[in-house]
Formats: structure tokens, C-alpha cells, sequence
């Protein structure tokens, strides 16, 4: 007796299932590749020694980035306000949006970005920064 499940009508059912399947999950990824955004999350620990002014004309100077660099498609930032104390002496979020890679690989080494990093030198005991892409 054949086992059903191995017969060529059955088989050729389930491939093209699978096919179809397939087909679906690649068009949902290539609509959610047009959607994403690639973040670069960047955090700040400041030096003590740095004043509020000091620490307002660094912000001011990253905020600037986003008239001044074309390839920056949207900037936020914000202070810490967490209850669980865990920011390990962060205070500063700066979330720079990209539409690819190759925007943040011109932000990168752009000179007015070099600036920034001039300005921010003097005041800046920690950073880090994490950069992914997000799908909405």
C-alpha cells in the first residue's frame, strides 16, 4: 500500500504551498526593507567638570547637524528621566535617522560633523553608540 503522503499529487501540492508561502514572506520583507530606517543611537556621559552652558552648546551644536547634513533624514534627543537608575551616568540621547548606510557613511566623516566632535571633545567623559535598523 502507497503511503499518502508521499504520493506525486500530494507532493506537488505542498510544494507549491510552500512556494507560495515563500513568495509572500520575501514581498513582505522587501515592502519592510523600503520602510526601515536605520537609527544611530548615541549616548552621552559628560564630564562633571563641564557647566550646563557647556553642556547646552554641545546639544545645540548636535542639533544643528540635522540643517546643516543633508543625508540626516530626522534628529531627536532627549535627557534621561528613567526611575530604575540604571543609565550609568548617561544623561543625553541623540537618536540620528538614516535612509541607508551610505547617508551614515557620508555623516560619518562629514566635516561638519567633525566640528561637532571638536566642540564636544572638552566635555565628554563616556560615550556610546549603537546603530540599527528599525522596522516599523
Amino acid at each position: 500500500m502507497k503511503n499518502k503522503i508521499t504520493s506525486p499529487y500530494l507532493l506537488a501540492t505542498v510544494g507549491v504551498a510552500l512556494c507560495t508561502i515563500a513568495m509572500s514572506v520575501s514581498l513582505l520583507t522587501a515592502q519592510e526593507k523600503e520602510s526601515r530606517m536605520l537609527r544611530h543611537v548615541v549616548l552621552f556621559k559628560f564630564k562633571d567638570t563641564s557647566s550646563k552652558e557647556e553642556v547646552e552648546k554641545v546639544v545645540d551644536a548636535f542639533r544643528s547637524l540635522k540643517t546643516s547634513i543633508p543625508q540626516v533624514a530626522d534628529f531627536e534627543y532627549g535627557t534621561d528621566n528613567s526611575p530604575e537608575g540604571l543609565a550609568n551616568g548617561f544623561t543625553h540621547c541623540f537618536l540620528i535617522t538614516f535612509k541607508s548606510e551610505a547617508d551614515r557613511d557620508v555623516y560619518l566623516p562629514h566635516p561638519k560633523h567633525k566640528e561637532f566632535v571638536e566642540v564636544l571633545k572638552p566635555h565628554l567623559d563616556k560615550v556610546q553608540v549603537i546603530d540599527y535598523w528599525a522596522n516599523k
